[in-house]
């Protein structure tokens, strides 16, 4: 007597099926940049053990999506229609921000008065 389950598939032809790794930042579409505009800044507050104010955009890009984007650095310029290159990298406490807005580059200025980690930030050399 044999007992057929939903799946029937052997072990066999399940083992030979590849795993199928799925891509964390698919706005971006394998380019390591995209540019895009600001729609919208605005600030949202992290997930429960922590507490703070993040800066966040919702940026449309080049590819057609609309992702939302931290801003990294202390103090920023970033207002709507303003022309940012985002990179990936998501923010932990922070549910669906998978992208992060590289300073100093396009209309967004570096962070004022950086000595430490200065290429993070966009800023330059005195």
């Amino acid at each position: 007597m044999f007992i057929f389950y939903a799946n029937s598939s052997t072990i066999s032809s399940i083992c030979s099926k590849k795993i199928i790794k799925k891509k964390k930042s698919l706005a971006l579409q394998s380019c390591p940049q995209r540019r895009g505009v600001c729609t919208r800044v605005f600030t949202t507050t992290p997930k429960k053990p922590n507490s703070a104010i993040r800066k966040v955009a919702r940026v449309r890009l080049t590819s057609g999506f609309e992702v939302t984007a931290y801003i990294p650095g202390i103090g920023h310029n970033l207002q709507e229609h303003a022309v940012v290159l985002i990179r990936g990298g998501r923010v932990k406490d922070l549910p669906g921000v998978r992208y992060r807005i590289i300073r100093g580059t396009l209309d967004t200025a570096g962070v004022r008065d950086r000595k430490q980690s200065r290429s993070k930030y966009g800023v330059k050399k005195n």
